[in-house]
């Protein structure tokens, strides 16, 4: 007997990141399940400027306090199991899933994995700073057996200004998407056979078609994932 299709709760943090993951839940959803089908979801986020006030500070107990509040709002709305759109507080995870009252599927070991998966041995890292220059990916890329790198300083500063001046604000410019585009560029002439979009926002400014490298979307594959889960499929 086939379980129950699980609700899937979904703990956000910026704005279309969250939002992008959510509507593939439901597209995808689709060819899954059937016609206008897809698995229950519950989404709660606290405003983006509570998370920045303690991730520019580092002060990643503060986030995680956070991610717990929305998790249990979540878990008393019925989700059986948690997805965190946003990668850049998965650095909180940890301390996080101490206390969770619910299991959390991981953004960054979900993408090591498809790496893995396709043969990958060097990936590129994009993301906010706090993301490019932490332990997120790093630790579940080793794991695999795949090596990383990341942007200069002054590219990961600039990729940092236009994440939050402009990708989170939806806005999304010719001039910014060109930018990606070099720097991805740059990172497959040191060695790189893919880049990870480790930002929940960069793969509605970036596709397959802009980039010099094979992407690995961590927005979708999560969504996938969560999909795949909720539906035992």
């Amino acid at each position: 007997m086939k379980k129950k299709t699980e609700h899937i709760g979904i703990v956000a943090c910026s704005a279309e990141g969250a939002a992008l993951c959510y509507r593939t839940i439901c597209i995808e959803g689709m060819k899954l399940m059937g016609k206008h089908s897809h698995p229950e979801i519950t989404l709660h986020t606290h405003p983006l400027s509570k998370y920045m006030r303690y991730i520019e500070t580092g002060n990643w107990d503060r986030v995680a306090d956070l991610m717990l509040s929305s998790a249990e709002k979540v878990a008393k709305a019925g989700a059986d199991f948690i997805i965190c759109p946003d990668n850049t507080i998965h650095q909180a995870f940890d301390r996080v899933i101490e206390k969770s009252p619910l299991p959390w599927l991981h953004i960054a070991e979900i993408v090591a994995a498809e790496a893995a998966r396709k043969n990958y041995k060097c990936v590129g890292i994009l993301g906010t700073r706090y993301l490019m220059e932490g332990r997120v990916y790093p630790i579940k890329l080793a794991a695999v057996n795949i090596e990383h790198l990341i942007p200069t300083t002054n590219e990961r500063e600039h990729i940092n200004k236009i994440i939050f001046g402009q990708l989170v604000k939806s806005q999304f410019t010719t001039k910014s998407r060109a930018y990606f585009t070099k720097v991805i560029n740059r990172l497959k002439n040191r060695g790189c056979n893919a880049v990870i979009l480790g930002c929940t926002e960069i793969p509605l400014l970036i596709t397959q078609e802009d980039s010099p490298l094979p992407t690995l979307d961590s927005t979708r594959l999560l969504a996938m994932a969560a999909l795949r889960r909720a539906t035992d499929s």
